[in-house]
């Protein structure tokens, strides 16, 4: 027969055993990480992402005091890096590197992707953004947008510009410089950023975007000019390169990349809150600026909110562009 006391004990027991069930979670979230964090790239080894993602993930592993590996894996549209990350862990010990054409572009050029940004990712912060130049030879007859506009106007599919593929950012910029400027031109794809950047300074290429990053060694080597850039002001690093809007183009036109850490989707919100704070406490460290330099970067501090309502509106201006350009990756 149960006595009073043996029922009270019993209950006090039982309450103190739920009470650690449900303080599991939030110790968890407090003891991250306690083993090794793997960051997924798709971006090859010694790019400018896939650089600072490592300097990140050093300042972190300093952090937390347990080993942070960047594991490059590079092909597929992004799409072998999200696959092996889908598969992976769930509680924040696996994260990737994606950027905006991977959950803003992407949605829109495939009719099947093999994930669901809204679904599967939880982009926790951007790194960084860069802006896009319009870039010319150097003895190119261009002195300003405003004289592409008018070439193309008098010539309508005569102008080409190029890229590295379909659907990046400066195949997608430049379909969207025709839709606001009325203007026709050809599109040409170059298998590798130095070849189409190189076709640019033989004048093979009317002009192409280029960041500093992807074509400022032609720049430097006095090969390319840089008669505009694709921003609504004048960027620190090229002070006496005018905006598109300066430059008699469209006013406040912007082409911009950037790049994200996003955790897996439904991670707890205090171990996502943990990841996003470190990973700006690192992005705050003097190096870091330092190299953002050398690269065009720039930091783009925004909350997890600013930043998911950025994402959509990227998307959307994507969306259009897509639909008016008509094009499609399947």
């Amino acid at each position: 027969m149960t006595t009073p006391i043996s029922r009270r004990v019993f209950t006090l027991l039982a309450t103190a055993a739920a009470g650690s069930l449900l303080a599991a979670p939030a110790l968890a979230a407090d003891d991250f990480p306690n083993k090794p964090v793997r960051i997924l790239t798709p971006f090859p080894a010694g790019s400018g992402p896939e650089t600072v993602t490592r300097m990140v993930a050093e300042k972190l592993q300093k952090m937390w005091g347990k080993p942070v590996v960047v594991e490059n894996k590079p092909g597929g549209n992004g799409f072998i890096a999200i696959d092996t990350f889908k598969r992976g862990d769930k509680q924040g010990y696996d994260l990737i590197q994606l950027d905006n054409v991977h959950l803003s572009a992407y949605p829109h050029l495939f009719k099947k992707l093999p994930y669901d940004p809204q679904k599967d990712f939880d982009p926790l912060l951007p790194l960084f953004k860069t802006n896009f130049f319009f870039a010319v030879a150097t003895d190119s007859k261009y002195k300003t947008v405003a004289d592409i506009i008018k070439d193309a106007k008098a010539n309508p599919g005569k102008l080409n510009y190029g890229s590295w593929s379909v659907g990046n950012p400066v195949h997608l910029g430049s379909e969207l410089f025709e839709t606001v400027t009325g203007t026709e031109m050809e599109h040409v794809i170059y298998k590798e950023t130095s070849l189409l950047y190189t076709a640019v300074a033989t004048g093979e290429l009317s002009f192409a975007l280029g960041t500093s990053a992807s074509s400022g060694a032609l720049q430097r080597a006095g090969k390319l000019r840089y008669i505009a850039v694709a921003a609504p002001k004048r960027v620190p690093y090229f002070p006496d390169v005018p905006t598109v809007g300066e430059s008699g183009g469209p006013a406040n036109f912007e082409v911009i990349g950037w790049t994200t850490i996003a955790a897996p989707k439904g991670l707890p919100p205090e171990r996502a809150e943990k990841i996003r704070r470190d990973i700006e406490k690192a992005l705050s460290e003097p190096d870091i600026k330092q190299r953002y330099d050398t690269f065009g970067y720039e930091l783009f501090p925004q909350t997890r909110e600013q930043f998911n309502q950025f994402i959509g509106t990227e998307s959307q201006r994507f969306a259009d562009v897509v639909k008016k350009a008509n094009v499609t990756l399947d």
